[in-house]
């Protein structure tokens, strides 16, 4: 599927299925409010209205079901009936594996996506999921023809209706997001290091009208950023600090999003073995998410200071290479003994957070990272974990993971029990646990958090997606749509203020009194 353009409608037109393979995806109860008359124009005159309706009846979703309606040219497939609180309504795991195992083959395709406008968003994103670009079988290449799949949205409950051309938008640019995130993850690191990554920096901003703020190599280390330098030092392409930023008229708050953008890692001196080594080219997830985020973001208009910071490394071995027992001093003036050389996350991003406090004067800062093998373990395969100093932010995150279909789950905050975990007779701390069966998600997060200070008057949210950024052996592009809806009330684009968690804006007299770090929950 990597060579897929992907188009959102509000009608894809009628063509019947030999020449146009159409996969019809819903819930059953929606599926049954579609009319004849909607979808006729793309099974006929193979698939009749009896054969629809025998079909439809015949579904038995457990969790989800398909049938042929015309050999493997036409498919409906349903969705899950019912989902769990901790799940989003649209069943978007479920629609990013219909699509890969039930859409026919062919050059020109279709996907008719039946749900109620509340879901739009985060099916839409679940859709461009299921097409990564990324490729390199030597078939591919020799494959000159694009294929195309056109996505049409087919609304149906109390709020039915055709999607406007700003709503399709949206989607399109999500979409291009999401894939773009997944194409950077699923790269490996010879076509993927730190020199590619800041062409990829580069060539949104480009397209944004945005130049980047770039320090790097020996520049890090001059201006202490110990964390960065020091986990990318011994790599062949310099470790670098880039900063995409978009500053508005107008704008009455400012937000950062910092990004691990580990390109390769090796676990350094304190490496990794043959089994978990391969797969850590993933490790630039939280980065590629928030560039994908960025775009899209920015494209659908944005009424706040916005700030993207991508903290990039590679964690190599070699002569220069930070040992265990090496102390270094990091952004925040803070020491810190390096006792484990794998735990390179939170070192990048304490430079990045503080960076984002001293240097951009953010309100809000949220950093995402792929940070610990232990984060699957805390909240599983599908939801990030989240942790934040903000309770209300915490909420606002599961929310906004329900509604994206970027699913998140709160970690436990509690810096005062926690964070003696880090204690040093050397320095100010250490970067790893001295008990790695105690809260290991948490911990990682609080270190960064203790650059920050845990007085910081702002808010501070951690998202950990090292197990939901892969699918098996394929990226997601998890994060995009979950950043595009946590932050969607401070978009100018209609659709992603509704798929915020704060819902209907505040009232002015209102947002006067709120206070500017509670302004988006």
């Amino acid at each position: 599927m990597a060579n897929v353009s992907l188009e959102y409608a509000a009608s894809a037109g009628d063509s019947e299925p030999q020449s146009r393979p159409v996969l019809i995806i819903g819930q059953q109860t929606n599926l049954q409010k579609v009319g004849w008359s909607q979808i006729k124009g793309k099974l006929q005159p193979v698939v009749t209205k009896e054969i629809w309706q025998a079909a439809l009846s015949a579904l038995n979703p457990n969790p989800t079901d398909s049938c042929p309606l015309y050999l493997n040219q036409a498919v409906v497939a349903a969705l899950p009936s019912r989902v769990s609180r901790h799940n989003s309504q649209s069943s978007a795991h479920f629609v990013s594996r219909l699509v890969r195992s039930c859409l026919p083959g062919g050059n020109n395709r279709c996907i008719v996506m039946v749900c109620e406008r509340s879901e739009v968003f985060s099916s839409s994103c679940a859709i461009a999921r299921a097409f990564p670009i990324f490729s390199r079988r030597s078939t591919s290449s020799r494959r000159a023809e694009k294929k195309r799949v056109t996505v049409e949205i087919m609304i149906v409950g109390q709020e039915s209706g055709s999607l406007g051309v700003a709503e399709l938008e949206c989607l399109s640019n999500a979409a291009h997001g999401v894939r773009m995130a997944a194409r950077i993850v699923d790269t490996p690191c010879n076509e993927m290091n730190t020199d590619h990554f800041l062409d990829e920096i580069k060539a949104v901003g480009a397209e944004l009208g945005i130049t980047p703020v770039i320090i790097r190599g020996e520049e890090l280390k001059q201006k202490g950023f110990g964390g960065i330098y020091g986990v990318g030092k011994a790599a062949e392409h310099p470790p670098a600090l880039a900063v995409l930023s978009h500053k508005p008229d107008g704008a009455t708050q400012t937000i950062a999003w910092v990004g691990k953008g580990i390109v390769y890692d090796t676990g350094g001196l304190s490496i990794k073995g043959k089994t978990t080594m391969p797969g850590m080219k993933r490790d630039c997830g939280g980065a590629a998410a928030i560039l994908g985020a960025f775009s899209a973001t920015i494209k659908q208009g944005f009424k706040d200071n916005l700030h993207a910071v991508f903290c990039l490394a590679e964690n190599s071995v070699g002569p220069t290479a930070t040992r265990p027992d090496d102390i270094h001093t990091l952004y925040s003036g803070k020491t810190v003994e390096i006792n484990n050389t794998d735990a390179e996350g939170r070192l990048v991003l304490a430079d990045g957070v503080v960076y984002a406090s001293k240097d951009l004067s953010a309100d809000i800062i949220l950093d995402m990272a792929t940070l610990t093998g232990a984060q699957g373990i805390s909240t599983g395969k599908y939801h990030a974990a989240v942790m934040t100093n903000n309770e209300q932010w915490e909420v606002a995150c599961v929310r906004a993971g329900r509604s994206s279909g970027d699913l998140a789950h709160p970690l436990v905050y509690c810096p005062e029990l926690h964070f003696s975990e880090f204690t040093s007779a050397m320095a100010d701390m250490k970067n790893s646990v001295a008990d790695r069966e105690n809260a290991q998600s948490s911990c990682a997060g609080l270190f960064i958090g203790s650059h920050l200070g845990f007085d910081w008057p702002g808010v501070w949210v951690h998202v950990d997606i090292a197990s939901p950024v892969h699918a098996g052996e394929r990226a997601t592009g998890f994060g995009v749509a979950l950043l595009m809806a946590l932050f969607g009330q401070a978009s100018e684009d209609s659709m992603l203020n509704q798929v915020s968690p704060l819902g209907a804006a505040a009232s002015g007299d209102q947002m006067e009194r709120d206070c500017k770090r509670r302004r988006l929950v």
